[in-house]
């Protein structure tokens, strides 16, 4: 209980969003990581390949901005995912030019059983809060990121969230 002075007793704490922040990305890290290691490029060739999958996305450009793949590696992570049979490289119906990474079924399939287990990654992070307070927090972090209108790609550049 907070005493009179106005600190945080035992098991209150303010909260420092950077650091809560870092905590649990580093927590979910370690605990996705193992989840996606049979896949060339782990974490990111599974956001990646999820990302394809689930989200219609234009161009293969497009998909590294939304789960923030470094557009320098995104290259290799296309290649690696094409290379063990998930993706294939389609031309964009819009545009000839264009071309885009599409999920095939073995991808898909893929995907979705590393969906559970990185389900259970989440679980994991989350495990201090009760089943409501889970549905609730994923929620808010969802909501999180539409509502600041804009993101900062790792070139540093603001990117609004109609781009992702």
């Amino acid at each position: 209980m907070a005493g009179e002075s106005g600190n945080p007793g035992k098991g209150e704490a303010r909260c420092d969003p950077g650091w809560s922040v870092g905590v649990l990305m580093r927590h979910y890290r370690a605990q996705a990581e193992p989840r996606t290691a049979d896949l060339p490029r782990g974490t990111r060739s599974y956001q990646l390949l999820h990302t394809v999958e689930c989200k219609d996305m234009a161009n293969q450009s497009q998909p590294a901005r939304y789960p923030g793949i470094d557009r320098s590696m995104l290259p290799y992570v296309i290649d690696d995912l094409l290379e063990a049979g998930l993706i294939e490289r389609q031309p964009d119906p819009a545009d000839r030019r264009a071309r885009k990474a599409v999920a095939i079924p073995q991808g898909i399939e893929t995907s979705r059983a590393l969906q559970n287990k990185v389900a259970s990654a989440e679980e994991s992070v989350l495990a201090a809060l009760g089943p409501a307070e889970q549905k609730q927090h994923r929620s808010q972090l969802s909501r999180l990121p539409r509502q600041t209108g804009d993101d900062v790609n790792r070139a540093g550049r603001t990117v609004s969230v109609d781009e992702l």
